[in-house]
């Protein structure tokens, strides 16, 4: 029998995870993004990631069909941003530090500690997400190494700061 959900949440709740938001745009130009925290890479060669989304993000259908996306793998001063694209109901391009990808129309946070620009090489069902693999492009390595912003225990935290949110 499988472990109770509240107990795997509580248990997952306490493995620390980067915080990223993924980006992309659909066939009529719309910009769609959300905030991940299941990030991992998959393969050296070729240099694959690995994102989850869940079933029941807006984002869902927009990225699952995306040609494209970019991951952005948040600092420690970007909570805000992050607690933005986890937000719904919500312009979440609106009042923020995203530019466009060079050659792309694809979103890219412009202090990102690392962008990712992927092509989707496959899209696999897991439980209640699907997991996005994405073949790396290109990648942006962020000016000065700010610290990372991480989840652990329900809330975002980094080095310079104890708990950024709860």
């Amino acid at each position: 029998m499988p472990v109770d959900e509240q107990l795997f949440r509580e248990a997952m709740s306490l493995v620390a995870a980067p915080i990223a938001v993924v980006t992309t745009t659909d066939g009529t130009g719309r910009r769609w993004g959300f905030t991940a925290s299941s990030l991992t890479s998959v393969s050296m060669n070729p240099p694959l990631v690995l994102v989850g989304i869940g079933h029941t993000s807006s984002c869902h259908a927009a990225l699952t069909s995306a040609p494209e996306f970019v991951i952005n793998v948040l600092g420690s001063e970007d909570g805000s941003l992050a607690r933005k694209f986890s937000t719904s109901g919500v312009d979440r391009f609106a009042d923020t530090n995203l530019v466009t990808w060079p050659g792309t129309s694809l979103p890219l946070v412009a202090g990102a500690v690392v962008a990712m620009r992927c092509s989707m090489a496959d899209v696999v069902l897991a439980g209640d997400h699907d997991l996005l693999i994405g073949q790396l492009l290109d990648v942006r390595l962020g000016d000065g190494s700010p610290d990372p912003l991480v989840w652990f225990r329900r809330g975002f935290h980094s080095r310079k700061e104890p708990e950024y949110s709860r």
